[in-house]
């Protein structure tokens, strides 16, 4: 984060809480109104920045704004401000429910059950005011008591997020003007199909009487002679050549039984 940025948080974090602290403390319903006004005009950065979360799902930057924008206003509307100054506890999941939503409206690319269809507004619902109430995000298990439901259903509506609109393989991430979602993932390794293979021969090796797998050892992996070999088994040059063929067709008749 840049001192810029650092600068500006600064000042919405402080202008918040001038303006709550008057909200308390005002009585007058027009007044209220222009001081919920300026808190939205307020935290506007904040909105745009949780909008920019969600750029890289299809939707135009424009839009996703304009839906968090309408999350700030349900926010700044919806905020009790007898309740201390943690606006932002109650607003970012508000907002961040708005723009979330506007990707549903704009129909599904895999389209979940419609029983987590129907409950997802209700565990958003119940999401942010359980926020306002705790002063902290609730947990599964505290949203699924609130609306007597199963954990395992407001998980799926959690995880249903994921799936309004998938990402085209050859949209940007991020701000890489040349750099696609494509050009990120990983090729097929030849290797693979060595590792059936690999397998049945290691069980094949671990077969061997002990001299049979040191001559292999000696002669594919340390690159020995076979006249090295032969003196170190106390053998001669052409039994060892002998019994290397051996090995090997008998490792050769187990590969192809395998």
């Amino acid at each position: 984060m840049n001192a810029h940025t650092a600068a500006q948080d600064d000042d919405i974090r402080s202008e918040t809480v001038r303006l709550l602290a008057e909200l308390r403390c005002c009585t007058d319903e027009q007044r209220r109104q222009r001081l919920r006004h300026e808190l939205v005009v307020a935290n506007l950065p904040v909105a745009t920045s949780i909008a920019m979360r969600y750029r890289s799902r299809g939707a135009s930057l424009e839009d996703l704004v304009q839906a968090a924008n309408l999350g700030l206003v349900k926010a700044v509307n919806g905020f009790d401000p007898d309740r201390g100054n943690e606006f932002m506890a109650y607003a970012v999941p508000t907002i961040a429910g708005e723009v979330k939503r506007y990707f549903r409206d704009q129909g599904w690319d895999i389209r979940p059950p419609r029983r987590v269809q129907e409950l997802r507004p209700e565990v958003e619902r119940a999401s942010a005011e359980l926020t306002q109430t705790l002063g902290r995000s609730p947990r599964v298990g505290e949203i699924a008591e609130h609306l007597r439901v199963g954990e395992e259903d407001v998980i799926e509506c959690l995880s249903s997020a994921e799936i309004y609109h998938l990402s085209s393989l050859d949209a940007p991430i991020g701000d890489a003007e040349h750099l696609a979602v494509a050009d990120t993932l990983g090729e097929p390794d030849p290797a693979l199909a060595k590792v059936d293979d690999l397998m049945t021969l290691r069980v094949l090796l671990d077969e061997l009487p002990p001299r049979d797998r040191r001559i292999l050892a000696l002669r594919f992996f340390r690159g020995w002679t076979q006249a090295q070999i032969a003196g170190d088994i106390g053998v001669t040059q052409m039994q060892v050549s002998r019994l290397i063929t051996k090995v090997l067709a008998r490792l050769r008749a187990g590969m192809t039984a395998a």
